[in-house]
This record gives C-alpha cells, structure tokens and sequence, in this order.
C-alpha cells in the first residue's frame, strides 16, 4: 500500500512532461529504438519511456517467492500469521497507469506520476510503484481478506538503504456493513483482546479518538469506525507480537513494547503508523487505516468496509537479519545466500569488508527546470550497477553573473564479494562521466 512513508513516494517536485534527457525512446541520432519486450509481451516505446534494461533486468529475480531468501523468509513469517486470507505473490510488475495511480484517487498533478519518480514503459503502462496498484482489481473479483507481496520500482537516490526495486506487503481486509457482519469482528476483537492481554507486551495507543488531523470517514458511522479500526489494531498488533514476539535474548523479561502514532495517508481514514521497540531503537514498520469508502465505491462493493495496511520487506529484514546494506539482498554470492534458511531468522555474518574507493564529479548542469538528481543516479546506476554504493552532493554553486549552476558529486564505489582496484573504478568513473554528459547535457568541469 502506497503511503507518504507509507509508500516514500511523495517528492516536492512538481509533475512535468517528459523531458529529452529523461526518455529512452530513441536511440544516437533520433532513429527509434526497438519496442520494450518484458516476459513475452512488448511495449511500444514513446517520449514517456524511461525504463532502462538495468532495471527490467531485476524482474525475473523474484526474490520474495525464494523461500530461503531473507525477503522470502519475512514474507513466509507474516503469511503464517495471517492464514485465512488469501496469499498472492506472483502478480505481473506491469500495470497501466490508470491502476497504478487513476483508480486510487491520485490527482493528476500529483508528484508520483512523474518521470523523475517512477519507471514507465510508455505513456499508459508502467512498474508499479507500490502493491496498491493491484487492491481495486481484486477487490472487485470478490477478494475479501488478501496479502499482496510484490516487487516495486521507483527511482530513487544512492545509499545503504535505498534501492529502485524493493519489495511491499499489502494486507486488506473488508466485510460487508451489515449488523451479523459488524457483530463478528466484534467477536474477534474480544478474542484478540484476551490474547494480547495474556502476552508479555505494552501498547502505547494514544489514537482512539478522532482527531482534527486525523478525521473519521463521513461515509462511516464512528461506531462502525471504532469496530473496524479496533480489528485492524488487534490484527497488527497480534502480528507484531507474533514477528517480534520470539527474537528477544535469552531471560530478557521486558515486555515487548508497541506504540501507535497518528498519519495522513490519501487511501485510508483515520491512518496510522506502527513502532517497535526493538535492540533499544524505535523501529517504524508499517501504515495502515481504514479504507476510504471511495475506494471500494470505485471497485464496486460499496457495500463494503475495512482495512489495509503496507510496510516495506527490505525496511523490516534488514534490522531482523542484521543486513547493513540493501544491495546484500540482490547478491548471488553463496556465502550470502548459504546463511539463510527457510523458515529461520539468522543474524547475517559478514564475509568481507572491501575498502570504499571514492571519485569526485563536477559539471554544470544544463536545463535547471529539467535537471533533477534521481535522473543523475539513474544514469550512474546504468553503467557502475551495485558497484555504487553511494552518491552524495557535496558541493553546488549558481555563477553570479550567468546563473548557470555547477554541482559536485562524490561517487563511493564498493563491491559487495571482492576489491576493487583503483584502475578498474577509474574505468567506470570514465563511463559513468560519458554517460551523464550524452544522456543529460551537462558539461564537466
């Protein structure tokens, strides 16, 4: 489920048409490049395609369907928790963009649509950005209770915890508004409550009132949103105990500790967001709330509520598995992957610690209004791949009398299974330089 955090998604920059250094619809010298063919099917490509064979490459991974990968472990962990509802892991990356962004309310000048944030195939069909894109489709075949677990891409800067694919759960659950229906979740928040008063937990829930910021639906009655978010917190909370529950130390007797915060999602009323306290941090894992009526109004069951919620694999793996870098969970190195079993969280042990090899790159950039730094890294990632593990602006200047602007970026290079020598980086700085200077116009210094 796509959220403000919930899905990361929201930029500050404006949506705008499709600049030159941008699409990939041409090749050197304007001839038109050959359609985009992902798993058997192809795309005609137009001025909106931006999708690059670095990324499309990702697809087939699938690493959430491997069941001794550490996003297929977490994946495996939570669907046992929720048994009854159906498990859907196999749902094609490509959508229209209608589902991605139309059928969830998305204003047309919201920031996500634009060519800096998501990856189009052409101007109706792109990767999904987050696993909302799927939730009115199947709510409309008659899907009531479902976790979606999928591979999304966004553009996106370079650091240990950023990745343009990554891996979302959705989990949505919905009846119809009828008094024998309303009365059942009733029964099961009763039920759960008993459980979680039994378990060695404390939850912080300071959001059960409605607030300003955080309103009710006007479709809703407040009873009927008291029932339905009262299920949705036992749920989560049920779920929490249930991941987290079994990973504190040997005689560590304190409670596991939970707390609920108010959120603004454009999906759900009232939202929230989830915390953990976890080795001594407080660990964000997910978004949730209730379901605008729009939503399933939009999906043809109007008749229906409930609720949904998102978190990010990678986010939550990463402290479980104490993984330190986001680029591990792509590695086919078998000293990685032999750590992992099925059905086990493992702290990961690292192999190796390869030094970091630095380079510097300054250019003026060309176009201001066209100039954005995700399509910078886009174009890095194309030629140096996971070899990059970081890029950080450390120096800009606007000249006073042509304000034109110069940038300077330093490019941190480490392999993740072996060293690098400094004339081996010194050949890929080079190409990422030709890169960066044919796909964006701008002029080193």
């Amino acid at each position: 489920m796509q959220r403000v955090r919930w899905p990361d998604v929201v930029k500050t920059l404006l949506p705008r048409a499709p600049a030159a250094c941008c699409s990939y619809s041409t090749s050197a010298g304007g001839a038109p490049k050959p359609p985009i063919s992902v798993g058997g099917t192809t795309y005609a490509r137009d001025e909106w395609s931006n999708a690059t064979p670095t990324i499309l490459d990702k697809i087939p991974r699938a690493l959430h369907q491997n069941p001794s990968h550490p996003i297929g472990i977490l994946r495996t962990l939570i669907e046992s928790h929720f048994s009854s509802f159906t498990h859907l892991n196999s749902l094609s990356p490509i959508v229209t963009v209608s589902q991605n962004f139309d059928d969830l309310g998305f204003p047309p000048d919201h920031p996500g649509r634009s060519l800096t944030d998501s990856y189009y195939l052409n101007q109706t069909h792109m990767l999904r950005t987050h696993t909302s894109a799927h939730e009115v489709e199947h709510f409309r075949k008659g899907l009531n209770s479902f976790l979606l677990s999928a591979d999304v891409y966004r553009r996106d800067e370079i650091d240990s915890s950023h990745y343009p694919v990554f891996h979302q759960m959705e989990g949505c659950h919905v009846v119809p508004r009828t008094e024998e229906d309303l009365a059942r979740l009733e029964a099961e928040n009763k039920a759960m409550e008993a459980k979680l008063s039994a378990a060695n937990i404390v939850i912080e829930d300071p959001t059960r009132e409605e607030t300003p910021e955080n309103p009710f639906q006007a479709e809703l009655t407040k009873e009927q949103t008291r029932i339905i978010s009262d299920h949705l917190k036992n749920s989560l909370n049920s779920l929490v105990l249930h991941v987290f529950g079994g990973l504190r130390k040997a005689g560590d007797e304190e409670p596991l500790q939970v707390r609920w915060i108010e959120a603004t999602f454009p999906w759900t009323a009232p939202s929230y967001e989830v915390e953990v306290l976890f080795e001594g941090k407080w660990l964000e894992i997910l978004g949730c709330g209730v379901v605008r009526q729009d939503t399933l109004n939009r999906s043809g069951v109007p008749e229906k509520s409930g609720w949904a919620f998102g978190l990010g694999l990678e986010r939550i793996a990463m402290v479980l598995f104490s993984i330190p870098d986001i680029r591990l969970f792509w590695s086919q190195d078998a000293r990685f992957l032999s750590q992992f079993t099925a059905g086990a969280i493992t702290k990961f042990e690292p192999y190796s610690k390869y030094p970091p090899c630095y380079k510097d790159f300054s250019f003026w950039i060309g176009d201001k209004d066209t100039w954005h730094e995700n399509d910078f890294c886009e174009a890095v990632r194309d030629v140096a791949g996971d070899l990059v593990e970081g890029v950080e602006l450390i120096d800009e200047f606007v000249h006073p009398k042509t304000q034109r602007k110069s940038v300077c970026y330093r490019m941190n290079y480490r392999s993740m299974d072996r060293s690098l020598s400094n004339d081996e980086v010194n050949e890929i700085q080079a190409k990422v330089v030709q890169e960066v200077v044919d796909r964006m116009g701008v002029e080193v210094r």
